[in-house]
């Protein structure tokens, strides 16, 4: 390749900063290599074309992109790749993004109740998500037949009509979930004078025995061998048994290990502060497996950032743990040991199951996975099956 061809053109005074980003984001050294030929293939053709680094859009990478596919190189780089390009481009103001879509009735609307339920209410920044989809689903459909009046003439009929077609596609756990969503909208709308009436009161409750299930866990044996499944030799492998001990030692939600930052960990006291539900925060003792686990992670394998949160992803870039990864561990630690995958909160109805085994009562066991109501507990009742056998009653008419 000749001198020319590797000059980066007008992306040259990007490139330093490019690759300072990337290094810092922790992507690999090949990674990086690869991304700024995509840049100086980028400069280059914005030479030819003409374009200069103050007017680049989103229409100009698209002819670009273009311009790689037609190009006999088997080497061209998939555009889906280069999205880090795009993404410092965007920051530090070379690519112009397309206008914002202007504000409708309902998104403005919505603006009001995210900020309710995350500042009055105090929900979990994933419950506020899944609360607001639900009103945006309801509110767009409401909008589409009813226009600008889609708040004013809302009536009872309405409600159970989008319920009854929500639900009719969605297990009843999930149509008891939509029904929670739909009632905190119509209560919000009620408590700003929007609606004359307190709708919630007639979205219809879902039919379902409570508390007819048995917790599913799986046994204290398998855990320890999910546990020691982990390949603690890599950063990977260092970074989920820490997670896994977390969550079975201690029992902490998935949101939970999440939101652990560094500054939560009191290693003089050996305590860690859990951040629960509703803002609630939590003092736990730290065990020492699960200790040793946390700290070889951090000392020895957890990239270098800037960041707070004490399980980072393994590749770039490198952002916080997301709560679902956290199921990810556990399943993919599953596949390993060769038993039924299941998610992170198995390991919690297992760990209640364990200490009721051990001879806990049901107020030890709350306090353990830190229930706010004893009647959460009380479901684990139905697994001391030895318990229950000392207390059951001869069935009437039954043989000795």
């Amino acid at each position: 390749m000749s001198g020319t061809r590797r000059k980066p053109g007008r992306m040259g005074p990007h490139i330093v900063g490019f690759r300072e980003s990337l290094l810092a984001a922790g992507y690999t050294p090949g990674t990086v290599r690869g991304l700024l030929m995509v840049m100086g293939q980028l400069g280059r053709w914005m030479d030819v074309a003409d374009v200069g680094p103050e007017r680049l859009t989103v229409d100009d990478l698209d002819a670009f992109g273009r311009s790689l596919r037609t190009r006999p190189d088997r080497r061209v780089p998939r555009l889906r790749g280069i999205d880090p390009l795009v993404v410092y481009l965007r920051d530090v103001g070379v690519l112009e993004m397309p206008a914002p879509s202007p504000a409708t009735p309902v998104s403005e609307l919505l603006d009001v109740y995210r900020s309710w339920l995350s500042g009055e209410r105090g929900l979990a920044q994933p419950t506020v998500l899944r609360y607001e989809n639900a009103a945006r689903r309801f509110l767009e459909e409401r909008f589409g037949v009813a226009g600008d009046r889609f708040i004013v003439d809302l009536q009872a009929a309405d409600v159970t009509g989008f319920l009854v077609v929500e639900c009719g596609r969605v297990s009843l756990g999930a149509a008891k979930g939509r029904v929670a969503e739909l009632r905190s909208l119509l209560r919000f709308l009620f408590l700003k004078g929007w609606t004359r009436r307190s709708l919630g009161d007639a979205v219809p409750p879902v039919a379902g025995w409570h508390d007819t299930t048995i917790p599913t866990g799986i046994a204290a044996g398998d855990v320890e061998r999910l546990i020691a499944s982990c390949d603690r030799s890599t950063a990977i492998g260092a970074r989920d048994v820490a997670v896994l001990l977390l969550v079975a030692r201690l029992g902490l939600r998935s949101a939970e290990v999440a939101r652990l930052a560094l500054d939560d960990i009191d290693w003089r006291a050996g305590e860690l502060v859990v951040r629960g539900k509703a803002r609630r925060q939590d003092r736990l003792p730290l065990p020492h497996d699960v200790g040793d686990a946390v700290s070889a992670y951090l000392t020895e394998v957890r990239p270098t950032t800037s960041n707070r949160q004490v399980f980072l992803t393994a590749k770039a870039p490198i952002q916080p743990l997301r709560p679902d990864r956290v199921s990810d561990i556990t399943r993919r630690a599953c596949a390993r040991v060769g038993i039924a995958e299941v998610g992170a909160h198995r390991l919690r109805h297992a760990l209640a199951a364990e200490l009721l085994r051990r001879g806990a009562n049901l107020v030890e066991v709350s306090q353990v996975l830190r229930h706010r109501d004893l009647a959460t507990t009380a479901i684990y009742a139905k697994v001391d099956l030895d318990t229950l056998r000392q207390v059951a009653q001869p069935w009437p008419g039954a043989r000795p």
